[in-house]
């Protein structure tokens, strides 16, 4: 199963509450995120869905220790109709908006805001939260505060996450969690993920991710 640096953040960043039981993964491709979410909330079904195959999510699903509480399902989210909405949404979304795609199609839906454009994301992160849910994302810095913007008296900014690569290099992606009501004021913090050296990580990316890791 491919990992990538972007939906182990997310995976363990976003807050999982003992009270959530139902957790949806928005564009699931291999599954990662749903499986760290099902292994994050023990008590909780995890639903992972994705426009393109989800074959190979379907075979780690099942491969897992968690299989009995994982379902994965083609479909795009704007036509995903559960019959009961989810405590967390959580999605690493293509990004790409303004930018020439890519001639491979399959990285074009993965990287590009084509077939899920921000405004329709939100809306749907709207229709399948339950009252007082969350919809947590990681983004680039711009398109974070494009996404933000977008969400304006729609979904409510709780907390955020600034991830630098290094300590002097500058911000490369913002892990977003947001909820169906306003907070008294956000929760805002700084991750730095490696020291600088080659292959050489903080303590606290460390800290956050080790659970996810076979050897680290």
């Amino acid at each position: 199963m491919k990992v990538g640096t972007d939906g182990v953040l997310l995976g363990a960043w976003v807050s999982v509450e003992a009270s959530d039981r139902r957790l949806l993964d928005v564009g699931t491709g291999t599954g990662l995120i749903a499986l760290m979410l099902a292994q994050r909330a023990p008590q909780a079904r995890v639903t992972g869905i994705d426009v393109e195959p989800v074959d190979e999510a379907c075979a780690n699903a099942a491969a897992s220790p968690w299989a009995g509480r994982l379902q994965m399902v083609r479909t795009a989210v704007q036509e995903f109709e559960p019959q009961e909405r989810f405590d967390l949404i959580v999605s690493n979304p293509p990004f790409f908006v303004d930018s020439l795609t890519c001639p491979d199609a399959g990285r074009t839906t993965a990287r590009h805001a084509v077939r899920l454009p921000f405004a329709e994301l939100r809306d749907a992160a709207v229709r399948l939260l339950q009252p007082g849910g969350r919809f947590a994302a990681i983004l680039p810095a711009d398109a974070a505060e494009r996404f933000i913007a977008l969400c304006d008296g729609l979904l409510f900014l709780v907390r955020r996450t600034d991830v630098r690569t290094a300590p002097r290099r500058p911000v490369k992606r913002v892990l977003l969690e947001l909820g169906t009501s306003a907070p008294q004021a956000p929760r805002c913090s700084e991750l730095v993920i490696g020291t600088g050296e080659h292959e050489c990580f903080t303590p606290e990316y460390r800290a956050l991710t080790r659970d996810f890791y076979l050897k680290f």
